[in-house]
């Protein structure tokens, strides 16, 4: 079977709409308010999502008692909770996963394939010096959540 490789380009607005196209946020909230209501965000673009994931962060920070619909915890296509009580895990965890990033070289992944219609895989180009950039801010946002007695919820 012939298969095209498509390496995904964040400036390419067609591959904006590509359903492997994701990205998230985590926004600072209280679990305790009586009605929803998100203090700030953190926006987590294309790039910093397929990282997130590469870099197996999920696997790592579900150590942690994420509250989530699908019972996954901290999981794709998700949305889970974090109590202000673990925060401080959560920045050690994010800490310890910094220290092992190579930022010596970038990586090419794989992020999914199809079969049909036409054989497609698609790839991204990993960035991992721009990544620890984007975990910098993460650890930032969840000190000033800490300090503001918030919890985060994730949207991924």
């Amino acid at each position: 079977m012939n298969v095209q490789h498509i390496l995904i380009d964040d400036n390419n607005p067609e591959h904006h709409e590509l359903s492997i196209y994701r990205t998230g946020r985590i926004n600072r909230v209280r679990l305790q308010d009586k009605s929803y209501k998100t203090y700030c965000s953190l926006e987590i673009g294309a790039h910093d999502y397929a990282a997130f994931f590469h870099y197996d962060l999920p696997e790592f920070l579900n150590r942690l008692p994420f509250i989530s619909e699908s019972g996954n915890g901290l999981d794709s296509w998700d949305e889970a909770f974090l109590h202000n009580s673990s925060l401080g895990s959560m920045n050690q965890i994010i800490a310890e996963r910094i220290a092992s990033i190579d930022t010596e070289h970038n990586e090419i992944i794989l992020l999914g394939w199809q079969e049909q219609p036409v054989g497609v895989a698609y790839f991204r180009d990993i960035d991992s010096a721009r990544f620890l950039v984007f975990l910098g801010k993460l650890r930032v946002f969840i000190e000033e959540s800490v300090t503001d007695g918030c919890d985060l919820e994730f949207i991924l």
